[in-house]
């Protein structure tokens, strides 16, 4: 379900995190929920993923200005449903399958034991998220333990961060870990910076 409300000159959304994909879903706001999933809309030659116009078009608009017709739509979605990753984590914090197999492969790549997310002064849109690995945890961090996987997040991140999800995408546009953080007013669209 999505809300919008004006505010100034801006229009701004207010998102209820869903569990599946819908056609009347910006292609936006499903990149913001599921960002590993916009591989399949670029294999059926949506590359328009990151693109301004994509945040305010619906997936159905989107496929449809790409020659895509009812039923090869449907069959879009029902990939794009079956790609969504597992999660796991409680309210506070979501990881994802594969953030959690990422993760364990780097620690052992590079002999850590744990993942540290924490968010930055700076970026283009205010604050930023930075991904480190460590050993040891801080006494103020919050320790969240999954299949074996450690990620570590101090108590000032972890407030700006609360019922965020940590994702993990590899694709033509990039690799690395992708934070889809329902705090966030505005999202830049490296996906790396937030306000």
């Amino acid at each position: 379900m999505r809300v919008s409300f004006i505010k100034g000159d801006t229009l701004k959304y207010i998102m209820e995190e869903t569990t599946s994909i819908t056609g009347d879903m910006t292609i936006g706001e499903m990149v913001q929920q599921f960002p590993s999933v916009a591989d399949v809309l670029q294999d059926e030659g949506v590359n328009c993923v990151g693109c301004g116009a994509a945040y305010y078009e619906t997936i159905n608009e989107g496929l449809a200005s790409h020659g895509k017709t009812e039923e090869e739509i449907e069959m879009i979605l029902k990939k794009l449903n079956d790609s969504i990753p597992k999660e796991e984590g409680n309210d506070d914090f979501i990881i994802t399958d594969l953030a959690i197999a990422k993760i364990k492969d780097v620690c052992e790549q590079k002999d850590k034991k744990a993942l540290r997310v924490k968010v930055l002064k700076g970026g283009c849109a205010g604050f930023s998220y930075d991904f480190s690995l460590e050993n040891e945890s801080n006494k103020d961090d919050k320790v969240i333990e999954i299949s074996g996987v450690k990620v570590f997040i101090d108590e000032e991140t972890m407030n700006m961060l609360d019922g965020s999800k940590l994702d993990y995408v590899d694709s033509l546009t990039g690799a690395g870990f992708k934070i889809s953080n329902p705090n966030a007013a505005k999202t830049c669209g490296c996906g790396q910076s937030f306000n």
